[in-house]
């Protein structure tokens, strides 16, 4: 069975830094198998960093094809990329675009092209960057297998 990735929202009371109480929604990527799975671990992955009482506010299907993380610490926001996979109709000689969307942890937009560009090193087809956009996105939680 395939695991698909779920965006799941949470509304808190976070403390400022001015010491000041402001109720924020925050959006997380959660690997899963289904709905119900996702709402499980996203609420055990949300325990230990919130205190006080918080509620996930929407759960949906992420249509996230891959997941590119980057090894540098700086690298603190998730944008997402739609790519077009370029084939050759070789009956018609047409092209043909198929999208996929992708999200790209990086600095920064140019950081993010460069993430991209150095995950897609090595794709057997033609490719091209359709968009690059910032998301809300705040952490991903990967598929975790449980023993027993």
């Amino acid at each position: 069975m395939n695991s698909e990735w779920f965006e799941c929202k949470v509304r808190f009371d976070k403390t400022l830094e001015t010491g000041l109480l402001k109720k924020v929604t925050e959006t997380y990527m959660v690997d899963a198998l289904s709905f119900t799975e996702a709402e499980r671990r996203f609420i055990e992955e949300m325990t230990p960093y919130i205190s006080g009482e918080f509620t996930v506010t929407d759960i949906k299907r992420a249509r996230v094809t891959y997941i590119f993380e980057s090894e540098d610490a700086a690298a603190d926001r998730w944008f997402k990329a739609k790519v077009a996979y370029i084939t050759l109709d070789e009956k018609s000689g047409a092209e043909k675009r198929t999208n996929q969307t992708m999200l790209v942890q990086a600095t920064d937009f140019r950081n993010a092209v460069k993430v991209l560009d150095k995950n897609m090193e090595g794709t057997l087809g033609d490719w091209a960057i359709v968009s690059i956009a910032e998301t809300p996105v705040m952490d991903v939680f990967h598929y975790k297998k449980v023993e027993g």
